[in-house]
């Protein structure tokens, strides 16, 4: 759909042609930018008195007060604000007339002077020249400031909230509180890389393009590479590149990275999403869950300043230790169903009808037993909580208990009522894994979204010889969210996936 310039930017390509005419070129080349906001404020502070300090500074013109033969305005970039003061006599008055007439809000402009406090006590720049740096054609959403209750609450033209993630451009540009969730989100992974680096763990990059999809649970997005007559996937998990590199002798390693699902879409779920995954030589989940907990201490600390936060109106403490339960105690707790009464996926769904639960035609007996995790358990974990001891059949890369077929050394964790990662100790046995694999096969049908199909690669790299390991998987959107108290993980994407708008 080609572009229609509304009222407002037909006004506005109006004043960029009087401003060619005037001889200014409205996109320049070159910015002489001397002081952010912040280091200009900085500046001034460790000034002695009545020190002349100069500075030129650049922004987003976002206030402007014309009286007259003055103006105030004010320009924002990444580190704040600051007030420009132009006087007629001090800038000429064609400048002060251009600036006044031709500039609107959302303009870049750059502006030269000398630092000073108004008689209100702001600080500001007297500015002696401006230069626009570029010129906005289509008006930012207004916001606007009301004070409710003793609170200031800000209402942005945004009333649509997706419209907010269509336009992810405009949202940071008018919302600051937006900007700083992406912060908290950027400060969130490099805690993460630092954590992993101090505990000798190697970053690697493993393919996102592969011949074979697995690792997890989900059904992949699929491509074609024409050259090579290829069909190829997008990575759904890391996990069986990163062990054959503990077959290589990488004993620690992680990534962090995009998977890609293409499952539905939810306020915890993105078919494109940023994971975390480390495996580690000689540990088991035990140690895994010892190391997770710590880690996210040391995540909230770094970012946050504590380890006791408040999400959606729970107060959570994240310091360690953290709870532990096994899933069968969980779901005796939260459902009331012992599901060790009922062997089979039969009896065990009859069970789950009768209380109200969802139960699925054809589910697998471990497949049930994640439902009434999800359904009855999940919700009520509220506290960092380790969920320990899963279904065999539903965790195909984890060692069994010894002396209990049914179960394997696997954990969940959840905080806030929200499933926030998974751990084995993985599996090392190549005869034991074949017949895992070849067991999924019989038990899922061909077209279940479950079932992945056989990576010989990977048994190949077991039958060298895998060293004892234990890995892990989270969601790095979900820790964002967590760390930035939002509810629906579009909050944490910069660009999340939406539905195609009608255009009709």
């Amino acid at each position: 759909m080609s572009w229609e310039p509304s009222p407002l930017e037909e006004q506005r390509l109006a004043k960029l042609a009087q401003l060619q005419e005037a001889g200014i070129e409205p996109y320049p080349l070159r910015v002489k930018r001397t002081h952010t906001t912040a280091a200009a404020k900085a500046a001034f502070a460790a000034a002695a008195e009545g020190e002349a300090i100069p500075a030129t500074v650049g922004g987003r013109l976002v206030s402007m007060r014309d009286m007259g033969k003055t103006v105030f305005a004010h320009v924002e970039d990444g580190d704040g604000r600051i007030q420009l003061f132009l006087r007629r006599d001090e800038i000429g008055e064609e400048s002060h007339r251009i600036f006044r007439k031709l500039l609107d809000l959302g303009d870049f402009v750059q502006a030269e002077g000398t630092l000073f406090r108004t008689r209100t006590g702001e600080l500001s720049l007297r500015v002696s020249q401006w230069t626009l740096l570029s010129k906005a054609i289509s008006p930012l959403p207004v916001v606007k400031e009301q004070e409710v209750d003793g609170e200031v609450v800000r209402y942005s033209a945004f009333a649509d909230v997706e419209e907010r993630y269509r336009q992810r451009y405009a949202d940071l540009a008018v919302n600051p509180e937006v900007r700083d969730v992406f912060r908290v989100r950027a400060k969130l992974t490099s805690a993460l890389r630092r954590f992993f680096d101090d505990h000798d763990f190697l970053e690697v990059e493993t393919p996102i393009l592969q011949p074979l999809y697995g690792g997890a649970a989900a059904r992949p997005f699929t491509t074609h590479h024409n050259q090579l007559k290829q069909e190829l996937y997008l990575r759904i998990s890391f996990e069986l590149y990163l062990k054959r590199l503990l077959v290589g002798g990488i004993e620690r390693v992680y990534e962090i990275g995009r998977d890609f699902r293409n499952e539905g879409v939810s306020y915890k779920h993105n078919p494109e999403f940023t994971q975390l995954e480390f495996y580690a030589a000689y540990w088991d989940y035990d140690d895994v869950a010892d190391f997770t907990e710590r880690m996210i201490a040391y995540a909230a600390e770094q970012v946050l300043g504590k380890t006791t936060i408040v999400y959606q109106g729970h107060e959570i403490n994240l310091a360690p230790p953290w709870q532990r339960m096994t899933l069968r105690d969980g779901i005796k707790q939260f459902a009331e169903i012992d599901y060790m009464d009922y062997p089979d996926a039969a009896s065990l769904a009859t069970a789950v009808r009768k209380i109200g639960g969802n139960a699925p035609e054809g589910a697998s007996w471990g497949q049930l037993i994640d439902g009434l995790l999800g359904d009855y358990v999940e919700p009520n974990l509220i506290q960092p909580t380790f969920v320990t001891q899963y279904p065999r059949d539903i965790s195909p890369l984890a060692k069994g208990i010894p002396d209990d077929p049914l179960h394997v050394e696997r954990f969940e964790f959840f905080i806030a009522g929200l499933e926030m990662g998974n751990a084995f100790t993985e599996l090392n046995d190549p005869i034991d894994q074949r017949q895992r694999f070849e067991a999924l096969q019989e038990l899922y049908g061909k077209d279940d979204d479950e079932l992945n199909p056989i990576d010989e690669d990977y048994l190949r790299a077991m039958r060298y010889g895998m060293p004892p390991n234990g890995g892990f998987g989270t969601g790095v959107d979900r820790l964002a969210m967590l760390f930035s108290d939002k509810a629906t993980i579009r909050e944490v994407l910069l660009f999340p996936h939406l539905r195609a708008r009608d255009e009709g």
